[in-house]
């Protein structure tokens, strides 16, 4: 890939962000109908380990950390890690951490993500999260 071809996704992929970010902050995704809506939590009742990440967003931007835990705990936990995730993998942290990759993103590590990810998807159905 040439360098034009990278400034021009890097571009494409900020623009999109801003976007995002400018949406989730003026409008409450719990209040307009053009947010989508969890096609799992409308079939079964049961909300997956995503529902209320959209509100969680909105409610970080204006910085109401409780009510974003209260919406999505998982997901705004694990904002460092997925930051982390972003460094390493496009801003040049594998070249600088190589252990901080291997630790933070290797076999053993995705175990334990996913059995987070399980153990918050039961825990919030069943009310104890």
């Amino acid at each position: 890939m040439n360098r034009t071809t990278k400034i021009g996704i890097v571009a494409a992929t900020a623009i999109l962000l801003v976007a995002a970010l400018f949406l989730f902050f003026f409008f409450d995704p719990g209040k307009y109908p053009f947010f989508p809506q969890c096609p799992f939590l409308l079939t079964t009742g049961f909300e997956c380990p995503g529902c209320g990440s959209q509100r969680a967003i909105h409610h970080l931007l204006h910085l109401n950390i409780l009510t974003a835990l209260k919406q999505n705990a998982f997901m705004v936990l694990a904002l460092p890690y997925i930051f982390l995730g972003i460094y390493l993998e496009y801003l040049g942290g594998k070249k600088r951490h190589p252990r901080l990759e291997k630790i933070f993103f290797g076999k053993w590590s995705a175990i334990v993500v996913l059995s987070g990810i399980v153990v918050f998807w039961i825990g919030r159905n069943i009310n104890i999260i």
